[in-house]
């Protein structure tokens, strides 16, 4: 187990900045997941902190030794990537007790070790395959398996299940997850899936051109996103964002088709600025068909309303696209009888679920302070 510090990290190819003034400090055991979209640095990120690329600037420190100019094998650091990497005319057991043979184990212990290993990840019956023998999710346990018997300080993990199918994938995160509690091994994983984040990370960071635009828990982030790009990328399916009016000092967001009251701490946040307009966020899953013969329209409660384009069956619940003014909402709710494309729905928004963006700078109101707001988080593409 370690702790990392990582202190204004930055690394630039060619001039271009594909990770600027990074700075985190882990937790003993933690498990920190780096998500963003392709090209977002978040692969550079990890290279740097296993010792696979050097940093352009800044410093790696691991319990409080300066390793940024250290080799991958002083660092400690049991790496897992998207490839597998396995050696293909070795054995699952010859793959996993490589690396322990190079530091020159015992071979009592290394076979120990490895048959303990394979136990735990269900392939003590496949030691004797090759690679080429195994399915997808057997080779991702076997590239586990060879990081997880050498007892490292900190395991990298980059894109490990994106090669498998939906239902593999999602067996593999929950043993990947009970895995890292068992062996509290420090642990960053990186991946493009947000819903991966968001179950997997006691932390999560959410990187966009090369910067950090949140470091928080999964459930800040869902619940209170610093910006636009962080309300939009977390949840599936993605935030609805309306362009509104601010009204009655900020306890009201109005425009055609739609109000939406704010929560107290919103309304107050808005008040405090000059801003007359903003951006609305809400999330497709705060909203839900008002009861048949409800007016909403002169109430104080918060509506959207509009027309049916699009009906997405999901089983128990259902995907509605409604054409709201000159947008397009999209809300998630139990499945209702009566809904039909072209048909004129109103719907709700749950209490205090709002959100509001500067339309410049697209930081949260609330991240903002309830000041004007200050330079963007997002750096252009």
């Amino acid at each position: 187990m370690a702790v990392v510090e990582i202190r204004n990290l930055k690394k630039s190819f060619n001039g271009v900045d594909a990770v600027e003034s990074l700075n985190l400090t882990s937790e003993d055991g933690e498990f920190i997941v780096i998500v963003g979209p392709s090209g977002c640095g978040k692969s550079t990120t990890m290279r740097m902190i296993a010792g696979l690329e050097e940093a352009t600037a800044g410093s790696i420190l691991i319990d409080g030794q300066d390793v940024t100019d250290s080799s991958p094998t002083e660092r400690d650091v049991a790496m897992v990537f998207q490839n597998y990497a396995l050696y293909p005319h070795l054995t699952v057991y010859e793959n996993m007790a490589f690396c322990l043979q190079v530091r020159k184990w015992p071979k009592a212990r290394i076979d120990e070790r490895v048959r303990q290993v394979a136990e735990s990840l269900a392939l003590a019956p496949l030691l004797q395959r090759k690679p080429a023998a195994l399915s997808g999710g057997q080779r991702q346990r076997v590239a586990l398996g060879r990081a997880i018997v050498r007892e490292p300080r900190i395991f990298i993990m980059d894109e490990p299940l994106s090669n498998l199918d939906a239902k593999l994938r999602v067996d593999m995160r929950g043993e990947i997850i009970k895995l890292c509690r068992r062996l509290k091994v420090t642990t960053f994983y990186v991946t493009h899936d947000q819903l991966e984040a968001l179950t997997m990370g006691h932390r999560v960071i959410v990187m966009r051109n090369g910067i950090a635009q949140q470091i928080d828990t999964p459930q800040r982030i869902y619940d209170e996103p610093v910006n636009r790009f962080v309300a939009g990328f977390i949840g599936s399916p993605s935030m609805n964002f309306l362009s509104s009016s601010v009204e009655s000092n900020g306890q009201f967001l109005r425009g055609t088709g739609f109000q939406l009251r704010m929560s107290d701490r919103i309304a107050r946040a808005l008040s405090a600025t000059s801003k007359k307009r903003v951006v609305a966020g809400i999330r497709p899953e705060h909203l839900f068909p008002a009861s048949e013969g409800e007016n909403l329209k002169d109430s104080d409660s918060g509506w959207v309303q509009g027309r049916i384009e699009l009906i997405e069956p999901l089983g128990s619940q259902v995907m509605v696209q409604v054409a709201v003014g000159d947008s397009v909402v999209t809300a998630q709710f139990e499945r209702q009888p009566g809904l039909e494309v072209g048909k004129t729905i109103t719907l709700k928004h749950k209490v205090d679920t709002p959100h509001a963006f500067d339309e410049d700078t697209e930081r949260s109101v609330i991240a903002a302070g309830g000041k004007e707001a200050r330079a963007p988080l997002v750096r252009a593409a």
